[in-house]
């Protein structure tokens, strides 16, 4: 099996594995019991936060774990609004499904929502974005790097507009709603900075699976002065933000994660991405979805003209190869990539997108075999098909 598959999910590292290991059948305790093995439980997810907080540039209690990062997307979005209870949230047309889902939620209980259209590359425009900062606007969410093209938003200016604006309506509304940023760093999270100061962000998501940790784990950022309210109750558990029996094991190997994540790794793939680009764009009727530059080291967007991308990820995964499409097939209805007809392209173009992303275990030779059988399926499912 080849895998370029990376962005829908990391293989859990052995050494995250063998941390997480202990916890699971020898220091099982529940966090919140008060003998030993409880406290023992409890010391290890507030060791863990601290290697986040470390990792982000944050203080210790500004770092909540949670389910995965569609919790914490929901926690930041909802919470907010929940706390804030009225106004507008900006975001961008090429979010996630768990920052555009719950938008629509929100739209559904009488909030405004604006969904920023971006460029070619999959960037928002930053003149519009301060355009369409008003006094309602109380959060602005937008993606760090983008899931299915790699784009990289300009995070860090984002935050200067959002803090000029919070800073003249402080002085000219005194009882004006406050106004922050959110961003969905999902993907950004072991290949790009998440300095939260360097950043300017007030919220960030990020979450386990991404990062060669273990699934069913994330982390929510929240800047102290943040206030939100629970969208999960019950024991109160993370400071009365995520209440549920925490997940020690996960917590543990997440933490592990984040101390394992080397910079050198974005280096080496950014050439086999490069690579890999340069040889499928040989392949005529090829094009590439998304930056050719600021774009993540590990992300390879391309459509191929006149076949159906689920069609060619079906035979490749007869040859053994992984990889995914942004159209989803649910029962009869194939919906074509949000992402990519909000570039600019075409149905067709969504329909006919393949994506693959590289990772740490990935080698050139793996790159050429998977070359050989995507020219060979393509050239086989070009005759066959009926697009023409």
């Amino acid at each position: 099996m080849i895998y370029f598959d990376y962005a829908a999910t990391t293989p859990t590292d052995p050494r995250v594995v063998k941390k997480m290991t202990p916890y699971f059948s020898e220091l099982y305790g529940n966090p919140s019991s008060l003998y030993r093995l409880g406290r023992q439980a409890k010391k290890a997810i507030e060791d863990s936060r601290a290697v986040v907080a470390s990792f982000l540039n944050c203080a210790d209690d500004e770092v909540f774990f949670t389910f995965g990062g569609t919790e914490s997307i929901n926690m930041a979005i909802l919470g907010l609004a929940k706390k804030i209870g009225r106004g507008k949230i900006i975001t961008s047309k090429v979010e996630h499904h768990a920052v555009l889902h719950a938008c629509q939620e929100l739209e559904k209980r009488g909030f405004e929502v604006e969904y920023l259209p971006v460029d070619s590359d999959g960037l928002i425009d930053l003149t519009e974005l301060e355009r369409t900062i008003d006094e309602k606007t109380f959060l602005v969410s937008i993606m760090y790097a983008n899931n299915e093209v790699g784009s990289i938003e300009p995070i860090a200016k984002i935050a200067k507009i959002v803090k000029k604006h919070r800073l003249l309506r402080s002085k000219n509304h005194k009882n004006s709603l406050p106004l922050f940023l959110h961003t969905d760093a999902c993907q950004a999270t072991g290949y790009l900075d998440t300095d939260v100061e360097k950043l300017g962000v007030d919220l960030l998501s990020f979450n386990g699976s991404k990062i060669y940790g273990p699934k069913g784990v994330g982390v929510l950022y929240k800047r102290s002065n943040v206030e939100i309210e629970p969208i999960i109750f019950g024991g109160g558990q993370e400071r009365g933000l995520r209440s549920g029996t925490e997940n020690v094991p996960g917590i543990v190997g997440l933490s592990e994660a984040v101390k394992l994540i080397d910079k050198a790794d974005a280096k080496k793939q950014s050439k086999l991405r490069d690579y890999f680009i340069s040889e499928l764009l040989k392949i005529e009727g090829t094009n590439l979805n998304g930056p050719k530059k600021n774009r993540l080291p590990n992300n390879i967007n391309v459509s191929f003209e006149a076949i159906e991308g689920e069609s060619l990820m079906l035979y490749l995964d007869k040859a053994g190869i992984c990889c995914s499409t942004g159209s989803a097939c649910t029962s009869a209805l194939l919906e074509p990539s949000h992402v990519i007809t909000a570039l600019g392209h075409s149905k067709e173009r969504a329909h006919g997108s393949i994506r693959f992303t590289i990772g740490r275990k990935t080698a050139k030779k793996e790159i050429d075999e998977a070359l050989r059988a995507i020219k060979k399926s393509v050239l086989f499912l070009r005759k066959i098909s009926a697009i023409k």
